[in-house]
């Protein structure tokens, strides 16, 4: 039998021996008991004719006097999906569940799940579930264990099956982790997101008597204490009761990232889901996320977005200078990354803002190609964010022009140039450079440019006018993408039509961005934190979105629900400082007069066009005899309506089939329908 096995486990096909196999199931040795059975899992269902000879072997064998045996006869049973033994196993089975020896009855209790993935109907005609219901009042902790994670995991896979727990149950369930392997435990604590408490002494209860968990050795343990205490925080109504339960969560967090590179990864990937709902869970904890030399890097990104999180005006400075000291290392990646966190730091927070800019020039000077690109990628950011205020610094941007070569880089830098192309005296002659190339560059720079050239033209019709046509011309004759093409085709519009409304569509105020890049969706967040320490926390995908059979969680109905957040102290705001001589906005230039287009496109058509629910009406006729004859009339798509539609995960919670992926705000009233053709 040695020899069998080793050959069928280097691959060699040993199904021939099947019957002769079979012949030694008599033998009353367990060790070769051991061995026959490991044969009989690996080739039954391969040789399902031959298996069933097997049967009258399993008979004997659920009836033997040793413990040890009648369990391995069970587990056997229950991997080999032949019809036939299937149906000797119902009644050995139901027998075992009630064996006297706890072993047979924790084996019996995996039994009915690996039954239940074969025949779900039979578990449920034969009422192996409520012989599972009664074992969870068994004295043996392994067999409470066992039966609480049968039951979940039927409860996962069945869609008609749904588990709930009350709070005696949930007692007797707490009593036993003591005694309970690390498995054990793992499999009790997750049971606790079944209980849904009806009262917030109910959920301080739990919490208090799983708490201990947060010390254990193992870390599995320590990540499912923490999911079922952030499932219970949201039963608490009050905040003073959750300030003490986040100080004493902080601890083993920081004290699971002295674990091994993968584990420090989950954590840190649980850590920035938890610190978006609850801010201040880690908040005198900085220093413990700091990047070591021998990190991995997929290790060290993730904490850059955890110190990110933990940033504030009075550790900004701390922060700034561990960051700078990251953009010198030799890993690109780590580098690109750290130089994008001090600009999303001068975002984030306006009082370092100045810092953040110095900072981000001192790198620029070091002329290290990828750091020079990645610098100039976030001060667009930063532009954006506080207008007017740094402008002082694009004569320094200008300087490593030769060096961009990345697309985001240039696209940037573009950007800069098209702003400020009032304030730049030869910004002409920079953007006409970028242009040689358009035809070449990548989609995002060839947007890019256009914006870029049309702002030069409103805001320096004189150093614009040669520019514009040309990039007109390719924009909607020589490029591919329909994006590049469509906003050509209304820059030539506007601009024929009515170039003070040009001004105000191309120059009008941008959104106000933050520094909150990976920020989650509530309702996303609130599933994803009901899976800490699971694959969906990594991914930040609900569990059905790579798992067929799994369900949606939701927060259960309860009286006590309360959704209590901490917030994340203030951040205050500065008076703007790095003024210069260039931060006065320009006087407003007079409005340009529409540039001569190529003969083809001089002759006026006639148009009928009209956008609605927008301050844009263009209307018939042509200014100055210019329009384009490659659009002809548009017609306005339906408009939908302005009314937001709030679905309630808590209300689906009984039928989880009505919405998938519901409990997203869907407000669609910004969206415009358009019916165009192109010449």
């Amino acid at each position: 039998m040695k020899k069998v096995v080793a050959n069928m486990t280097m691959g060699n096909d040993m199904s021939p021996l099947f019957q002769e196999v079979i012949a030694c199931m008599g033998i009353p040795d367990l060790e070769v008991k051991k061995m026959v059975y490991l044969f009989l899992i690996n080739y039954a269902r391969a040789r399902a004719e031959i298996a069933n000879l097997a049967v009258n072997g399993f008979e004997d064998d659920v009836n033997d006097p040793n413990p040890l045996v009648r369990a391995m006869a069970i587990r056997t049973m229950g991997y080999i999906y032949v019809e036939r033994v299937i149906e000797s196993l119902i009644d050995p089975l139901r027998h075992c569940l009630r064996d006297r020896d706890p072993y047979v009855r924790k084996t019996a209790a995996m039994a009915v799940l690996k039954l239940s993935m074969f025949d779900r109907s039979l578990v449920e005609e034969e009422r192996f579930l409520d012989m599972l219901k009664d074992l969870l009042a068994d004295g043996n902790p392994s067999v409470v264990a066992n039966a609480v994670a049968a039951l979940t995991e039927i409860s996962e896979r069945s869609p008609h099956i749904k588990l709930k727990l009350n709070m005696k149950i949930a007692n007797k369930l707490i009593t036993a982790l003591n005694e309970c392997n690390e498995w054990g435990q793992i499999y009790i604590l997750e049971s606790l997101m079944y209980v849904v408490p009806q009262d917030s002494s109910d959920a301080e209860t739990i919490m208090e008597r799983i708490m201990p968990r947060l010390q254990h050795g193992n870390s599995g343990v320590v990540l499912v204490a923490i999911k079922v205490i952030a499932y219970m925080m949201n039963y608490v109504s009050q905040v003073d009761t959750l300030e003490p339960i986040l100080r004493k969560l902080s601890p083993p967090l920081v004290t699971l990232l002295a674990s091994g590179p993968e584990v420090q990864y989950i954590t840190l990937r649980n850590i920035q889901l938890l610190l978006q709902r609850w801010p201040t869970i880690l908040q005198n904890q900085l220093r413990a996320f700091f990047c070591k030399y021998d990190d991995p890097i997929y290790v060290k990104l993730a904490k850059l977005e955890v110190i990110l999180s933990l940033t504030t005006e009075e550790n900004a400075r701390v922060v700034l200078t561990e960051l700078a000291e990251y953009a010198t290392e030799i890993d690109v990646d780590f580098v690109r990354k750290a130089v994008r966190s001090i600009g999303r730091i001068a975002i984030k927070i306006e009082l370092a803002a100045d810092r953040c800019v110095r900072a981000l020039l001192d790198l620029i000077q070091t002329k290290v190609n990828y750091v020079v690109q990645e610098a100039i990628v976030v001060i667009r950011d930063i532009f954006r964010k506080y207008p007017n205020r740094y402008e002082s610094i694009i004569g320094t941007l200008c300087e490593n022009l030769d060096s961009l070569d990345e697309p985001e880089a240039r696209a940037a830098m573009i950007w800069i140039i098209g702003q400020y192309a009032d304030r730049i005296d030869n910004s002409d002659v920079v953007l006409g450079t970028f242009l040689e190339s358009f035809l070449d560059d990548t989609a995002e720079v060839q947007l890019a440019l256009l914006t870029a050239i049309v702002k030069l033209f409103i805001m320096r019709p004189t150093a614009g006018q040669d520019l514009v046509p040309k990039v007109l011309k390719w924009a909607t004759e020589d490029v591919d993408s329909p994006d590049i093409r469509d906003r050509g085709f209304i820059y030539w519009r506007l601009l024929s039509i009515d170039p003070e409304m040009a001004r105000t569509v191309v120059l009008s105020d941008k959104p106000e961005i933050t520094a909150e890049g990976e920020k989650l969706d509530m309702p996303l967040l609130e599933e994803l934190l009901l899976q800490v320490g699971t694959l969906s926390s990594i991914y930040r995908k609900p569990p059905s979105t790579f798992i067929p059979f799994a369900k949606k969680r939701f927060l259960g109905m309860s009286p006590a629900l309360t959704r209590l957040t901490i917030a994340a102290p203030p951040v205050s705001r500065l008076p703007r400082t790095m003024s210069s001589a260039m931060s006065q906005p320009a006087a407003k230039p007079a409005t340009p007069q529409a540039p001569d287009m190529p003969p083809a496109l001089a002759t006026p058509r006639s148009s009928n066009t009209q956008l609605t629910s927008s301050a844009l009406d263009i209307s018939s006729g042509a200014v100055g005899g210019m329009s384009n004859p490659y659009i002809n009339d548009y017609t306005p798509g339906p408009m939908a309506g302005n009314d937001a539609v709030l679905i309630d995960l808590m209300s689906m919670e009984d039928d989880e089939d009505a919405v998938d992926g519901g409990g997203a705000a869907i407000n669609s009233g910004g969206m415009v329908g358009f019916n165009a053709n192109f010449g």
